[in-house]
């Protein structure tokens, strides 16, 4: 998927994140977490896999982590990308994208 323009996912809430991706050369990754020294690599990874499967190759992504779980972190980065493509509801990969 290409990155058209910014778009955002997520909130500032506990147990939550806020993800934001814009259009980018390659993939940058800005991580910020309250739990950062405990989980930071399985949050880049889970990121980074969900860019992946996405099939984002271009991309500056912006992570604030106030302690989500993996699958929440999948759901904001999948709703962002999309966001950010301009997908239709009617071309949306619903749980077939992102495992």
């Amino acid at each position: 998927m290409e990155i058209l323009k910014s778009a955002a996912a997520g909130t500032l809430e506990s147990s939550d994140c806020l993800v934001t991706v814009e259009p980018g050369e390659g993939i940058t990754l800005d991580l910020s977490s309250s739990v950062m020294n405990q989980y930071g690599r399985q949050i880049k990874a889970t990121v980074l896999e969900t860019l992946e499967r996405l099939g984002v190759q271009n991309a500056n992504v912006t992570v604030v982590d106030k302690g989500a779980l993996d699958c929440t972190l999948k759901a904001r980065v999948e709703c962002a990308v999309l966001r950010s493509c301009d997908a239709s509801s009617a071309n949306i990969p619903w749980g077939g994208a992102v495992r």
